[in-house]
């Protein structure tokens, strides 16, 4: 019988704690650049509200993990099981940052509200957000290997891949840019280290080093103001005791949270086809734990941290081999968990947040689109690569309304104009618009449809256009509004109803055309 003395901290611990604790850190000071540098919200909204409750997330998870893993050395006798690593999505996080509560708290702005005001109902938006994740996550955990086996792989890499090339690769190219000395150091030495895999000094982890190099430069370079930066001196640490709490508002988010299905419910069903892999991996390395487990966790611990206040959703990470290999067992996933979770309570993890620049940080997001994509290629089969392809295009558009509709480029009034003009066709602006808006289901369904074309299923394929043509009608995908909010079709009117009306027909007519072609299919091979 393996005793809590399994739980004892073992040199491989060390190095899995550094790790893990350099990917959620990695993730909360991407949200808080996003949130705070990129959109405005209040430090004080970012740090005192979200942050507790998205740490007490990871805090869950990880203690939940490591009991799992207690529970299956006990089970096997055996000393040597590794939890499987767990913290903050990066995707959803990102995702959830730049395309829900950054236009969200920009829409409160723009009604009307003070700073303070549109961060709490930016809050309030988040936690209602999160905690929908958990509880679409608790439905998909008892059928997580069903939902695989529905969806083909490409339509779930690709996917996420133009999500991850699009906007969180784009929008982090362009701000570690801003500060291009620093920047492309950063960016080149996280491609050293991670995809060219060289030596690191002291053997210290890649991500960690460009991220202290880039912020050592970073002060250096603005300390000496070369090529005239300029940089503020870092402030100086303070304590900010928040706990993670529910509050009453999350009433006003569930209110809200309608308008953002088309985003949150394709998150945390990645989320969970991820932990249903990652469950694989660690059972063909050796620890073979149960999927239906790792998947009620993570959907608990995502609950809980809606709950508390946070807005980004947690889940196992990728790399368990990875981590058995350094020898970690359990102890660096409850170490994970507590340092985390007091830091955001705490907030000396707002303090070294606050003190790593933004473009020393992006080149991970950089790295982390290009490793997304290039898997998105590798796991599929080389004939369903134009179905991981074809799926980028939604991104694409998703990516062109964000910047189109950016009154830095183009006046409101302007882009109200040109939604409406058309020289040939539908407008074309208008056109970006709805293919932009739902595009992560919008690119599960594309890639979906075309590998059961490759695949000679044309029935099958029929079924995924005919689901998008269902979804169009209610403006789930393809919404002709600017803000991407639901509808029925028979509400709109004038030049919004005929673009949507094109759009659903265009599904169902194709849709059509496969059943008939399989129909003839099926009587030729007759």
């Amino acid at each position: 019988m393996i005793k809590t003395s399994y739980l004892r901290l073992v040199p491989g611990d060390v190095n899995g704690f550094l790790g893990l604790v350099v990917d959620n850190l990695s993730v909360l000071a991407l949200l808080a650049a996003v949130l705070i540098g990129g959109y405005g919200v209040p430090a004080s909204i970012v740090f005192g509200r979200m942050f507790p409750g998205t740490a007490l997330g990871v805090l869950v998870g990880d203690l939940i993990y490591t009991w799992l893993a207690l529970r299956l050395s006990r089970r096997t006798g055996r000393s040597d099981v590794t939890a499987m690593p767990f913290g903050l999505d990066t995707p959803s996080s990102i995702g959830m940052a730049l395309l829900v509560l950054g236009p969200a708290y920009v829409k409160f702005r723009a009604a009307g509200l003070q700073p303070e005001a549109a961060g709490l109902e930016t809050w309030y938006l988040g936690m209602a957000a999160t905690a929908t994740m958990g509880m679409v996550k608790f439905l998909l955990a008892f059928g997580g290997r069903a939902v695989r086996r529905l969806i083909p792989q490409a339509g779930l890499l690709g996917s996420l891949a133009g999500i991850a090339l699009m906007l969180i690769g784009f929008f982090p190219m362009l701000e570690l840019l801003q500060t291009p000395i620093v920047g492309f150091l950063s960016l080149g030495l996280v491609l050293y280290a991670l995809v060219a895999k060289g030596p690191i000094p002291g053997k210290m982890p890649g991500v960690l080093f460009a991220v202290i190099i880039g912020t050592l430069a970073y002060y250096a370079l603005g300390f000496w103001s070369v090529a005239g930066m300029h940089i503020a001196a870092p402030a100086m640490p303070t304590l900010r005791l928040a706990l993670p709490h529910l509050d009453a508002g999350i009433l006003h988010g569930f209110a809200g949270v309608i308008d953002t299905l088309p985003l949150i419910i394709p998150f945390a069903l990645l989320t969970v086809v991820g932990g249903v892999n990652n469950t694989e991996s660690a059972r063909v390395a050796g620890d073979d734990y149960d999927v239906r487990s790792i998947l009620l966790a993570e959907a608990a611990a995502t609950l809980v941290a809606g709950l508390a206040g946070g807005v980004a959703q947690t889940t196992p990470y990728i790399g368990h081999p990875a981590y058995k290999h350094m020898g970690a067992r359990a102890g660096y996933t409850w170490l994970t968990g507590i340092f985390i979770g007091l830091g955001g309570m705490l907030g000396y993890l707002s303090n070294l947040i606050e003190l790593i620049p933004l473009a020393a940080l992006a080149p991970v997001l950089v790295f982390l689109s290009l490793n997304i994509t290039v898997q998105a290629f590798s796991a599929v089969p080389l004939r369903h690569a134009p179905a991981v392809a074809i799926s980028f295009f939604p991104s694409i558009a998703r990516l062109l309304t964000i910047e189109l509709s950016d009154p830095k480029f183009i006046s409101p009034e302007r882009f109200a104009q040109l939604m409406g003009l058309a020289e040939h066709g539908l407008p074309a602006l208008a056109v970006i618009v709805a293919l932009g808006n739902g595009f992560i289901i919008t690119a599960t369904l594309w890639a979906a449809f075309l590998v059961e074309m490759i695949q000679r299923r044309l029935a099958a394929a029929a079924a995924y256009l005919g689901a998008g043509g269902v979804l169009c009608c209610f403006g789930i995908i393809h919404s002709v509004r600017i803000d991407g909010s639901v509808y029925l079709l028979w509400q709109l009117q004038g030049p919004a109803r005929n673009v949507a009306t094109q759009f659903c027909l265009a599904y169902f007519v194709l849709a059509a055309t496969l059943l008939l072609l399989s129909l003839r299919h099926h009587k030729d091979r007759a």
